[in-house]
């Protein structure tokens, strides 16, 4: 077995929950192998590059084994190279917030949520 369609090498190695789902991933054109855009019925070799739009992430993965079966996830991260590139730090800007189910602030935690929003000491 050296090639294998690209939606059963995205279900078996379980970038997809289902093959349905990396059909229609590849029909929607979420899915390019080698830099084309790739149907359901592509074929994959170890060595080619998949590019799938999981949620939303790209993720870049290189083919190192090809497999037509769901296997386990240890087994699954065998066959493949991840090089998806490390999520960028986002600033995050703190959002005042309260517990849900807790009632109106108190006359203090109005004050000291006022403090926060304008930035004084």
């Amino acid at each position: 077995m050296e090639s294998t369609r690209v939606d059963r090498w995205l279900w078996a190695v379980r970038l997809t929950k289902t093959r349905p789902d990396a059909a229609a991933a590849c029909r929607g054109g979420h899915v390019r192998v080698n830099d084309r855009p790739a149907k359901p019925a592509t074929t994959v070799v170890p060595g080619d590059e998949v590019r799938a739009r999981v949620g939303d992430t790209t993720r870049i993965l290189e083919v190192t084994r090809v497999i037509q079966k769901r296997v386990g996830a240890t087994d699954a991260a065998t066959c493949f190279i991840d090089k998806t590139p490390a999520p960028t730090p986002e600033t995050a800007i703190p959002v005042a917030r309260r517990d849900r189910g807790a009632g109106r602030p108190t006359k203090r935690e109005r004050r000291v949520l006022d403090k926060f929003r304008t930035g004084e000491p």
